[in-house]
């Protein structure tokens, strides 16, 4: 009987302990992204780019392993908002959009313009200027998100899309006059459809709003444990302190 009542105490015991070390492990990341060349895109299967580095980067640091999911802007915006333990890269930190996540830091710089062809620029002298015009936007991106909040409206001057390629080939084809993109992605998209940027676009208002001053970032999902947060702000400030996150802006810029 004793013998019965021990193994049954050592079994509860080790049951116990196991239970606390599953509750005491981190639970698993998961990281989306999207197609936003050459910030972040698929090569050969793969997803590379500059911030996609960086973030392969800071996992490296911090010793998680997760998987990257490139997905419409749309849908990973709506994951990371929604979901728990969801890490988003490549995001315009907007006075908007503070709130809405746990922000870790820039993985790269980034600016904004609203685009004209060379052949027919648009000359703009204030942001109102430009509700005259057709502008292609992102389904939620940033540009499209502050638009909106400046008294655009999708379906009147805003033509929205899922693609940034899709895009650039509206304001080629001029089916739009403007068109709200990344600077370094808009140069990106004009050179692999066989363009010369410096001949095709024209930067026809500078939009500084846009988080120019600070660059592109990774965030969490509010349901991210602070912990984890902070283990990945340390993470991507000892890969800048080292050196590695300004070899990676050489590569790709």
């Amino acid at each position: 009987m004793f013998r019965f009542s021990f193994t049954r105490a050592v079994c509860a015991w080790v049951l116990a302990a196991l239970a606390g070390a599953a509750g005491a492990a981190e639970p698993p990341i998961r990281i989306v992204t999207e197609e936003f060349p050459p910030y972040n895109l698929t090569e050969n299967g793969r997803i590379t780019g500059l911030s996609t580095e960086v973030v392969e980067a800071v996992l490296k640091e911090v010793g998680v392993a997760a998987p990257i999911q490139s997905m419409p802007w749309a849908r990973a915006y709506d994951i990371a908002l929604n979901g728990e333990n969801v890490l988003i890269y490549s995001i315009t930190r907007t006075a908007m959009r503070d709130k809405l996540f746990k922000w870790v830091g820039v993985v790269a710089p980034s600016d904004w313009y609203l685009f004209s062809r060379a052949d027919h620029p648009v000359t703009l002298g204030k942001l109102d200027d430009a509700k005259a015009y057709q502008t292609a936007t992102v389904n939620e991106d940033a540009g499209e998100q502050y638009l909106v909040s400046k008294g655009f409206a999708l379906g009147k001057n805003l033509q929205s899309s899922n693609k940034y390629e899709f895009n650039y080939e509206k304001l080629r084809h001029g089916r739009v006059e403007l068109w709200v993109a990344n600077d370094l992605v808009a140069h990106h998209l004009a050179r692999r459809a066989g363009d010369d940027p410096a001949k095709t676009l024209v930067r026809s208002l500078h939009l500084p709003d846009l988080g120019g001053n600070d660059g592109l970032y990774m965030a969490f999902s509010l349901k991210t444990p602070d912990a984890v947060v902070e283990r990945f702000r340390k993470g991507l400030e000892a890969i800048k302190k080292s050196g590695r996150y300004d070899a990676l802006n050489k590569k790709w810029l």
